[in-house]
């Protein structure tokens, strides 16, 4: 079986690339939903639907672990698939989000205060301050929502985001460390640094959820078993334009094939 990488677009293309430089050895399918993101303005049961749909697809594509690499996603579908989804359909696969390893990664790094920069879902689905909570009580989180964010990187309109940068990230200038709470972010993760205080520590899935799946696997080697070790890899969207061509091959060191489904 092979480990499945779910987006909302094509920000999710980032950790992919992580994950593969990581762990070459893995099979690995990504699935893009170009078609219905953002993510971030719609409510929690459009995402769950959006979210379970696309993970179904994966399992029926033979994976057996599914990242929601989509903060959006973790923040407003995780629960409740793992909860109710996965026992009634998959009982012996897994769903894991990205949303816990980010939390422990700020609380690990600079825990007396933390930044969060994410989509209007997952700020205000209050996640990211559960999670940091439950690990340090007395920790001080600031949040910023940046719904401008992702449509400006999936429409390579880059010249446009430096004002629109400095607006969302005024409210998190006093923090010790800053969690990019969106996949898109970590394209744009070198500009956010120039927005910010150099002493902020930047907390980047690319950075973080790597080391933590590898640790994950080797806890579970009832899992790690399971999956497929080809270096097999997979790249699907739900919508397939000249535009996201372009991104892809910019975005992915060495360009890779995109392939149209529809599910």
């Amino acid at each position: 079986m092979k480990i499945g990488i779910f987006d909302s677009g094509l920000g999710g293309l980032f950790l992919a690339r992580a994950l593969m430089d990581a762990m070459p050895e893995y099979d690995y399918i990504y699935l893009g939903d170009a078609k219905n993101m953002p993510y971030g303005d719609r409510s929690k049961d459009t995402v769950y639907e959006l979210t379970k749909n696309a993970v179904d697809y994966l399992f029926r594509k033979d994976c057996g672990l599914v990242i929601l690499a989509c903060n959006t996603a973790s923040a407003l579908a995780l629960r409740k698939l793992q909860q109710e989804y996965l026992p009634a359909n998959y009982p012996g696969r897994k769903i894991l989000g990205v949303l816990i390893p980010m939390a422990e990664a700020a609380v690990e790094k600079h825990p007396s205060s933390i930044g969060v920069l994410g989509t209007r879902g997952t700020i205000e689905s209050g996640v990211f301050i559960e999670e940091i909570r439950k690990l340090d009580s007395d920790t001080k989180v600031a949040q910023s929502a940046a719904p401008l964010l992702v449509p400006l990187i999936e429409n390579d309109e880059m010249q446009l985001i430096d004002p629109v940068l400095h607006e969302y990230l005024s409210p998190l200038k006093d923090v010790d460390s800053l969690i990019l709470g969106c996949t898109h972010y970590s394209i744009i993760k070198g500009l956010i640094g120039k927005f910010i205080d150099e002493d902020i520590k930047i907390i980047c899935q690319t950075d973080v959820v790597p080391e933590k799946l590898r640790d994950y696997l080797n806890r579970h080697p009832e899992i790690d078993e399971g999956l497929g070790k080809n270096g097999l890899r997979e790249f699907l969207v739900t919508d397939l334009t000249d535009g996201f061509k372009k991104l892809a091959t910019e975005w992915f060191e060495g360009g890779i094939e995109l392939e149209f489904v529809a599910y």
